[in-house]
């Protein structure tokens, strides 16, 4: 196995390189009902558990599939399994009042929004497949956003100590436009990432997202000044993740 650097204007990740591509199925499920995404990540993770156990107890080698999905939600705030319930700053009737549903879930991190305009990714990704290191696999998927909004025209970059994708980290006018937090069962992943493109950032005011409490939210249109074809950045997206993971997408 080979690692090799990925280098962007303010980064430099270390990748593994593979002359075979992994074959990955890529799905856009569209505007998804968060419960039901959710429960759809957990069959496709179970299962995909189910074939690594059978391997293992029965000595077989059976392959374990991959999938890369995009979708958008409608307004919803989610809780990670290490966050604080205090940084949701509505009560039922105010969730009501913005349309929005809320679920305590089981990735990592604190609280954060998804809603229409964003992109949200759940790679479902068997890292035996790629390679088992839950921070390079991380560090991975900011690499592709950054690159993403290179093509923008937007310089991104990492904050020290936190996940995610940030503008202007390296001063007090540090504000992220993609957050992430994910969970790993033998070295399956789910939940992942949710970028903000279009998004209506009035709701990210309801919550200290990802229980940061100083610093801003903003997302590719704002930082341009107009709404961006969304179906274009999910293409730049999608090929980017697929390139630094190698990926053959089917």
């Amino acid at each position: 196995m080979i690692i090799h650097n990925v280098n962007s204007e303010n980064s430099s990740l270390p990748v593994v390189a593979s002359a075979i591509k992994i074959p990955t199925q890529f799905v856009d499920w569209g505007l998804t009902d968060y419960q039901q995404a959710w429960d759809r990540q957990e069959d496709l993770l179970n299962k995909t558990v189910a074939i690594k156990t059978n391997n293992r107890n029965n000595g077989t080698n059976l392959p374990t599939p991959n999938f890369l999905i995009f979708n958008e939600h409608p307004h919803v705030y989610t809780l990670g399994k290490s966050g604080h319930q205090e940084n949701l700053l509505l009560d039922e009737e105010g969730l009501k009042d913005k349309q929005a549903t809320y679920y305590k879930i089981n990735r990592g991190g604190d609280i954060t929004y998804h809603g229409p305009g964003q992109i949200v990714g759940y790679p479902i990704l068997d890292l035996d497949n790629f390679f088992t290191d839950i921070h390079l696999y991380l560090r991975t998927l900011e690499e592709a956003v950054i690159l993403t909004l290179k093509d923008y025209g937007i310089a991104s970059g990492r904050y020290p100590g936190y996940t995610g994708v940030w503008l202007d980290a390296d001063n007090h006018k540090a504000r992220k436009i993609c957050a992430m937090g994910v969970r790993c069962s033998r070295w399956v992943t789910m939940h992942g990432f949710a970028f903000n493109v279009n998004v209506d950032l009035d709701y990210f005011k309801n919550i200290v997202p990802c229980g940061i409490d100083d610093k801003a939210v903003t997302s590719l249109e704002k930082e341009l000044g107009y709404k961006l074809d969304i179906k274009e950045v999910k293409g730049k997206l999608k090929n980017y993740i697929a390139d630094l993971f190698k990926m053959e997408l089917i």
